[in-house]
């Protein structure tokens, strides 16, 4: 099956482009969500490399103001929301799994908390809880109120014309294959935060505006897992770059229909634990009642 580029114009004028694998006949759907300052390249080596494509569609996006969706304008986990919405009635899906990593993550339980009867399940990948913060998340959300000023600030300047009108595209697929072979040689911990956790490289691929935008919404809090009910998968890492596992196990042990695995990783289990994680949400994903 060929996977087909499409692209939705939402109803304020916002472009989203996404990738579909879809069956000869109507199946369900996984929609695979990427994270912070990333995009749908995020999820190339798992689509190329699943078994999932035998019995499942696969969708996968690129957010508003990320990868080829670049935008300048408000960006929300409402508004994420919305274009995911929108994108699933385009191409006639009612319901999907959705599966994320890290912001990706945080924004499918916001689906599925907005958007209950159109959730199947979900697949966590290192979601991050504003109680677990470490590092320089935990700093970075003890001046969380300074970011709506500079979010202004900038936006401000882009209608007056201040912006860089061309980024290239960041391919994770390769990224990911170049960080492995830099694991092995100069330390893991140095490589994936040289390339994964850098404002400088970040900055190169998507506007100032969305970046500081995505930041304010990764700091959010979660809606109650609790309230969700319908099956989950949660892939921990088990490194402190940007959460504290242990809190973050601590938050999910009580929850009903729901699969706890901790992989070992500093948090970019998608890069670090790839076979895992694809392997993971296989299994998981044969177990389901439908």
């Amino acid at each position: 099956m060929m996977e087909q580029s499409r692209v939705l114009t939402t109803r304020d004028g916002a472009h989203i482009s996404y990738r579909v694998v879809r069956g000869k006949t109507p199946r369900r759907v996984m929609v695979l969500v990427h994270g912070m300052a990333s995009n749908m390249t995020r999820w190339s080596e798992f689509v190329e490399e699943t078994t999932l494509t035998v019995s499942r569609d696969l969708l996968r996006l690129d957010l508003r103001g990320n990868g080829r969706s670049i935008s300048r304008g408000r960006i929300t986990m409402e508004a994420w929301c919305e274009d995911l919405a929108a994108v699933l009635d385009q191409e006639g899906y009612s319901r999907a799994v959705l599966a994320g990593h890290c912001l990706g993550a945080n924004l499918a339980v916001r689906f599925a908390a907005r958007y209950p009867s159109r959730t199947e399940g979900l697949v966590l990948i290192d979601p991050l809880f504003p109680r677990s913060f470490a590092g320089v998340l935990k700093k970075v959300h003890s001046i969380k109120m300074l970011l709506t000023p500079m979010i202004a600030l900038v936006r401000i300047l882009n209608r007056l014309g201040l912006y860089r009108r061309n980024f290239p595209l960041l391919d994770l697929r390769e990224l990911d294959r170049e960080t492995r072979a830099l694991m092995a040689g100069q330390g893991a911990s140095k490589a994936l935060v040289k390339r994964y956790s850098s404002l400088c490289f970040d900055r190169r691929f998507l506007p100032m505006a969305a970046y500081l935008q995505s930041l304010r919404e990764l700091l959010r809090p979660l809606p109650p897992l609790e309230n969700i009910t319908i099956p989950m998968l949660l892939l921990f890492s088990t490194g402190k770059i940007f959460s504290d596992p242990a809190i973050a196990r601590d938050l999910c042990e009580n929850l009903t229909n729901c699969r706890t695995l901790e992989l070992e990783a500093h948090h970019w289990i998608p890069t670090e634990r790839p076979v895992e994680m694809r392997e993971a949400i296989e299994q998981w994903c044969r177990e389901l009642p439908f």
